[in-house]
């Protein structure tokens, strides 16, 4: 026990610390976490002997829990408007499609078992939202379909632990006859948000009316709002994860007191868990056992990435006005990574015979995705002309830690190219009443907002305003770059 207190924090560093040096490759720091946890683990260098599964599973899925949480708190409403049929169409009826295509192939194509093709084509058919965030943030895709690629990653979890819940319980009692699994499916898929809606709002209710003196009592209660939500959803034999995830998409849509450090702090237990995860399955991993199953986890990345992923993402957007462009991007961006390898765990802490092979196969196939696809995504975005280098983020922000309830917000507003062009000054600026400029931060540097200050393109303007206002906001700080856009154009001189 001595020397895990000195082995886990090493290994949490060195993640961090190869992150750090990695980000300008675009390395995704989950590959960072598996590649310390198998070198650290038995195959390797032997520091940490691991080969508890069922300690594995629990723990992956207590983090998964608070992933799915922060996925949905941090999911818009208005950008899930905004591409609601894509994006909600591939994080449902798109896994649906996926699961059913590779699982097609590897039953039929490839002869596999039954039980081995269903398992499989379930646990691998979502993408993963941390991975492909971290890859694509350095570039600027069209927002119609950046939004549907992250949100889609966000929101697709769900249902591939639903369909892997539902099968490996199947297996499991040996009544995998369809018709059990068909009515376990809907009754998780519609009970879950039902549970997560009704203790989201009562959390909402709680949070409003409590006046703590010690903030620390908010975030002890995220934790119990989080957990409780699971725990009942599960013992109503509903999805948990499915009403967590709900939770956080209403809690995060709402205004309620404590919110920015309630996002802070879930985002900080997110990266703990992602981190943690990813770091305890690659001990877990032992590299030997891929010597007889390497060639069968390349046939199942193929068949995802090549024929299952992009039928599914063509099929899923039909009559969608997507674009080909679009539509060839998303079936790339379809990037594995923390779900299928955590549920891959489920299989053998349920004690079914295939449960190590298909988590050393999922394993594999989640490895080549992030390798292949992880380190192409970026260079095929602007190889099909769908991106340009994102502006780097501002080395300075506020928070508004809110103490009792109020409509009141910061806004951060990114100003347009050309960088550096002059824009209105501060005190020209039609914005609503009650409005106030707080922050801009142009580069790496910090500009008092003042009533003569002149904006510039590329600063990034944070306003404290009340919440219905945020849109006005915006077109305030916009339109004078836009209408000096529109004048410059007429001022052009005719070509015909």
């Amino acid at each position: 026990m001595d020397v895990a207190y000195i082995l886990a924090p090493v290994l949490l560093i060195a993640v961090v610390l190869a992150a750090v040096l990695l980000e300008r490759l675009s390395v995704p720091v989950i590959l960072v976490a598996l590649g310390a946890g198998i070198a650290f683990g038995s195959d390797v260098l032997n520091l940490w002997p691991f080969d508890n599964v069922l300690l594995t599973n629990q723990v992956a899925n207590m983090a998964l829990v608070f992933i799915l949480f922060h996925g949905g708190f941090v999911t818009k409403r208005s950008d899930f408007r905004a591409v609601a049929l894509p994006a909600g169409g591939l994080a449902t009826w798109g896994v649906l499609l996926t699961a059913a295509i590779t699982y097609a192939c590897l039953r039929w194509g490839l002869g596999w078992s039954f039980e081995k093709s269903v398992l499989l084509s379930v646990i691998i058919s979502s993408t993963d939202a941390a991975a492909i965030f971290s890859i694509l943030r350095r570039q600027s895709l069209p927002p119609r379909l950046s939004s549907t690629v992250e949100i889609e990653s966000a929101a697709n979890d769900p249902m591939a632990i639903l369909l892997t819940v539902v099968a490996v319980t199947a297996f499991a009692s040996g009544e995998a006859d369809g018709a059990a699994m068909v009515v376990e499916f809907f009754w998780k898929f519609t009970a879950g948000p039902i549970v997560g809606f009704l203790l989201a709002k009562s959390s909402l209710w709680t949070f409003n009316r409590l006046r703590p003196q010690d903030r620390g009592y908010y975030y002890v209660l995220f934790l119990g709002v989080v957990l409780l939500t699971y725990g009942i959803a599960e013992a109503a034999n509903a999805s948990g994860m499915l009403a967590v995830f709900t939770a956080g998409f209403v809690m995060g849509n709402r205004p309620f007191v404590h919110k920015q450090g309630v996002l802070n702090f879930s985002e900080a237990i997110s990266a703990i868990a992602n981190i943690g995860m990813f770091v305890l399955m690659g001990l877990l991993v032992f590299p030997r056992d891929w010597s007889g199953l390497w060639v069968q986890g390349t046939l199942l990345f193929l068949v995802l990435t090549f024929v299952a992923r992009p039928l599914a993402v063509f099929l899923g957007t039909m009559g969608m006005r997507f674009g080909t462009k679009n539509k060839l991007f998303a079936s790339w961006a379809g990037l594995r990574g923390a779900v299928p390898i955590v549920l891959a765990t489920y299989p053998s802490a349920a004690g079914l015979a295939l449960g190590e092979e298909v988590f050393n196969l999922v394993f594999f196939a989640v490895l080549l995705s992030i390798l292949i696809q992880g380190s192409t995504m970026g260079t095929l975005a602007k190889w099909m002309g769908l991106s340009e280098p994102s502006r780097p983020k501002p080395l300075f922000n506020l928070d508004l830690i809110t103490m009792a309830h109020s409509d009141y917000d910061l806004f951060a507003v990114d100003l347009p190219d050309p960088r550096g062009a002059p824009g209105p000054r501060i005190r020209d600026l039609n914005l609503p009443e009650g409005s106030v400029i707080t922050l801009v931060t142009r580069g790496t540097e910090v500009v008092i907002p003042k009533g003569n200050t002149r904006l510039q393109g590329w600063d990034q303007v944070t306003v404290l305003a009340h919440a219905p206002d945020e849109d006005r906001v915006r077109a305030a700080l916009l339109e004078p770059f836009t209408a000096k856009e529109a004048d410059a154009a007429e001022a052009l001189p005719s070509t015909t």
